[in-house]
């Protein structure tokens, strides 16, 4: 089942919140995940970068932390998310700004924009995460609930799914989402990041 790009967001079976994207491609497959302090981006690998010429699309930060919150996306609108997180925006309205802006991408698949925020903390009263889509018919934004973790994808069913989320660290969570439980059963995986709060935001890519 080829399902695009897909998020997974919530607490891991430790109960560990946590953000992980991967990049499901057909027409762009030479693409890569790098990771900096507080971020992850996805760009072309060496040698294809006239790629972002013919789609626009294809290049964003995938991960942000801002504060105590980590976004995930699988576009431009990260960077919104955490620009109207940083000035003080809820996690709710924050999504559904970016989502209800920036709208569905416009190409030929129509591609859905999915996103999603989850705080640092597993005290069950300040804890919150919220997992969100835009697609052509739809904008939707609602609430995981505390000690769950979802996933989403941009060509699925357009819901967000429950899963159980068993990686323990950063490094693992890049590698589940992208072949691993019921992520393997997703076709033509390219690269995946996720972060894991233990003590600390870590990010981490898988490039195969």
């Amino acid at each position: 089942m080829y399902t695009g790009r897909i998020l997974s967001i919530g607490m891991n079976s430790d109960g560990k919140p946590y953000v992980a994207y991967r990049v499901s491609s057909r027409s762009f497959p030479n693409r890569q995940c790098l990771t900096f302090d507080n971020r992850a981006a996805i760009v072309p690998k060496e040698g294809f970068e006239k790629d972002i010429f013919e789609n626009t699309y294809i290049t964003y930060n995938c991960i942000r932390i801002v504060r105590n919150q980590a976004i995930v996306s699988n576009g431009s609108h990260t960077d919104v998310i955490a620009d109207k997180i940083h000035v003080g925006m809820n996690i709710k309205d924050a999504i559904a700004y970016s989502l209800l802006t920036m709208d569905y991408e416009k190409d030929d698949y129509h591609t859905p924009r999915i996103a999603g925020v989850v705080t640092s903390t597993n005290n069950k009263e300040d804890y919150q995460c919220y997992i969100g889509i835009a697609n052509d018919k739809k904008i939707l934004v609602e609430e995981v609930p505390y000690g769950e973790a979802a996933f989403i994808s941009t060509y699925g069913s357009q819901i967000h799914d429950k899963v159980d989320f068993t990686a323990k660290s950063s490094k693992e969570a890049a590698k589940f989402i992208f072949n691993q439980g019921i992520f393997a059963n997703y076709k033509k995986p390219v690269t995946s990041s996720a972060a894991l709060f233990d003590g600390e935001w870590k990010i981490d890519a898988y490039n195969p």
